[in-house]
């Protein structure tokens, strides 16, 4: 039988499906890469058109199947978008005097967090910032005395209606789902070193519609957020000039540089739009410094006060967006870090054909980075082309639900992995037999102490001395009445 992992990465204007097969060295090779404009059903990375969306992943599958001449049972997806923001949140127990910490207590740490409801947002994951034990910070508490436990939370999170919207499309296109990822976090395990997320550094994807940053120090994920702009939004300015947005995006890649020194503007050269118009070079260079030196600045101001002088890292760039000619210029001068790095590549060895990937331009990172994530068979049974749907034979594999092998949904969390509505519906259920257990085992403990104080009470001094006053005065009255 075939093996091989297929990735489905909804960006913020296309859908990019990728398969690739994992070899013994650790290398991957991949085996077809396809890509569907989602510009009609998708908008900075949110699906808004649920049926349109659903046939773009059908067309993807599609093409797959064809390259790959065999059926794809489940595809690893990731997910980004302008809705998705980091809000910390903190958890306190109080603990009895020399209470040792178990991990079954920091396990019910993270199981509070994770409950946490927000209006309209749903959680899709949360990173483990740092434990606070009485009054010392400690990564890993467990085996420590204390009593106080104070846990801090990075908790994700994305608006309900766009989860279920993004579920909906998958399950209208009969696709099944192994795992699905955070996008950006599946990015920064590809493209970052732990040197760099040890020291302290922002990464900063520059996508078409969206630029995601995400910053990381000692290991952790310290904040995650998308701003809604993008290298589209240069084109765009640009195409202000009375052009069309192809005839803009084409100047933009000949022309176009994030910083020019004014010494070096030459104020009589024009550019040509057309056969009959032409643009100043001056006034196409401010415009598009002007439209990049707002987004380096929206992007400076999403690194939290308290880690803007602990950057050891510096930046790392990666996106289409980075090939902009003098961006690290365009960033030194806002943000004054000097340590900048141009992720063109993820780190994992990968061998592949399509010009796309041998391009190294960054833009594939982040699916390759999903690829890199899988470890379940997607691969099905040969493709039979007289199908006409895509899960319509009876002989089709499924793959391993992910919650029937994953680990607890305490342990994954911080890994980028989304639990799927399924696992939600699971973890729901866990968690009302639970409080159903407790609520149980509370009532058995106020039974057993209203027991307790029945029998203290009974077997009290003055208890015993008002029944025997009782029955000598009763003795008493049964005497005199005789």
């Amino acid at each position: 039988m075939a093996e091989f992992i297929v990735a489905i990465e909804l960006g913020s204007s296309k859908i990019t499906g990728i398969a690739g097969k994992k070899n013994l060295d650790g290398s991957i090779s991949v085996l077809a890469v396809v890509k569907e404009d989602a510009s009609q059903c998708i908008r900075k990375g949110v699906v808004y058109n649920i049926d349109k969306t659903g046939q773009c992943l059908t067309g993807i599958i599609n093409k797959l199947r064809k390259q790959l001449k065999y059926e794809i049972s489940q595809v690893y997806v990731g997910v980004g978008g302008q809705s998705i923001r980091s809000v910390r949140n903190v958890i306190v127990k109080d603990l009895p005097a020399d209470t040792i910490i178990t991990s079954d207590m920091i396990n019910e740490l993270m199981d509070a967090n994770r409950n946490m409801t927000y209006p309209d947002q749903e959680i899709l994951d949360a990173a483990t910032q740092e434990y606070k034990v009485d009054n010392q910070y400690s990564l890993d508490p467990v085996g420590i005395k204390a009593t106080r436990l104070e846990g801090n939370f990075l908790n994700i999170l994305w608006r309900k209606a766009f989860y279920d919207n993004l579920n909906n499309c998958f399950e209208k296109a009969g696709i099944s789902i192994a795992e699905m990822y955070l996008a950006p976090l599946a990015l920064a395990d590809s493209v970052l070193s732990e040197a760099e997320k040890r020291g302290g550094c922002v990464l900063v994807d520059f996508g078409a519609d969206t630029t995601t940053v995400s910053v990381y120090h000692k290991n952790i994920l310290r904040h995650l957020a998308v701003i809604p702009l993008g290298g589209n939004n240069i084109t765009k300015d640009i195409a202000s000039l009375q052009m069309e947005e192809k005839d803009a995006e084409a100047m933009k890649l000949k022309y176009a540089s994030a910083y020019t020194e004014n010494n070096d503007i030459d104020n009589s050269l024009k550019y040509s739009i057309d056969a009959e118009r032409t643009v100043d070079s001056r006034k196409f260079i401010e415009i598009v410094e002007a439209r990049v030196e707002e987004i380096v600045e929206n992007v400076w101001c999403q690194v939290p006060p308290d880690y803007t002088d602990k950057l050891l890292g510096g930046f790392i760039l990666t996106g289409g967006g980075m090939n902009l000619k003098n961006i690290e210029r365009s960033i030194r001068n806002c943000t004054h870090i000097d340590k900048i790095r141009k992720a063109n590549f993820v780190t994992q060895t990968i061998t592949s054909g399509n010009a796309d990937i041998t391009a190294k331009h960054g833009d594939m990172n982040t699916v390759l980075g999903l690829l890199a994530k899988g470890d379940m068979n997607c691969a099905g049974p040969a493709y039979n082309p007289s199908q006409n749907t895509l899960f319509n034979n009876d002989d089709v594999a499924v793959g391993t639900p992910a919650d029937s092998y994953a680990p607890s949904a305490a342990s994954r969390q911080g890994q980028g992995i989304v639990p799927t509505p399924e696992e939600k519906k699971k973890a729901e259920a866990e968690r009302r037999r639970r409080e159903e257990e407790e609520r149980k085992l509370r009532e058995e403990e106020e039974a057993r102490a209203r027991e307790i104080e029945e029998e203290k009470r009974r077997n009290s001094f003055w208890h015993k001395f008002t029944r025997k006053a009782k029955e000598f005065g009763k003795k008493i009255i049964d005497e005199e009445e005789e």
